[in-house]
């Protein structure tokens, strides 16, 4: 994604333009060009439209990619957030099915199979996705319950509960979840 300036400073080296003639022909300072150019400031109002007008680009379309770039990061942020209440969902599926004190043979036995297909099908959405990036998108929470399970009831229990090797399943599903797929596809082909 280019920046204003980024875009202000191409245009002008495609003109062959200096900054000094630039800033001569657009009738501003030129210390504001360089300023501009550096990304120390942007150009507003009047400052904008003189030196548009010498680059022949519409102000409107270095606002537009200004615009997009923020839409870019409102974006990121919204995906982190999602991603982070997914994990917590996953963790609190998997918790509840294994580690709570009412739990059975019955809802360990759910708690396996959701490790298994849970991280499956988010594998088959996701089939550009490298296993360790799948890996550490989908199973942070995987890996964090982990360890706070670790810290909080020792291994035997997490273990004896179920906990651990559910999140074992889930974790090797989302790594190796391409090659399940592909293996699938070469049985049927």
């Amino acid at each position: 994604m280019k920046s204003i300036a980024q875009k202000l400073k191409e245009l002008r080296q495609v003109k062959g333009l200096t900054q000094e003639e630039l800033a001569e022909k657009a009738k501003v300072n030129l210390r504001t060009v360089q300023r501009i150019e550096k990304a120390e400031s942007e150009p507003r109002g009047k400052t904008l439209k003189l030196i548009c007008e010498v680059l022949d680009i519409e102000a409107e379309n270095l606002v537009k990619l200004k615009d997009t770039h923020q839409s870019k990061i409102g974006t990121t942020i919204a995906n982190g957030f999602f991603l982070l209440a997914l994990n917590l969902v996953l963790m609190g599926i998997i918790g509840f099915l294994t580690l709570d004190s009412n739990a059975n043979m019955n809802s360990v036995f759910a708690g396996v199979l959701l490790s298994f297909f849970i991280p499956f099908f988010l594998t088959i959405l996701t089939p550009k996705m490298s296993g360790l990036e799948r890996m550490l998108k989908f199973g942070f929470g995987y890996i964090i319950y982990f360890v706070l399970t670790m810290i909080l009831h020792g291994f035997p229990v997490g273990f004896s509960s179920g906990l651990f090797p559910c999140l074992m399943i889930s974790v090797v599903v989302l790594y190796f979840g391409n090659d399940l797929i592909s293996l699938r596809k070469l049985k049927y082909n």
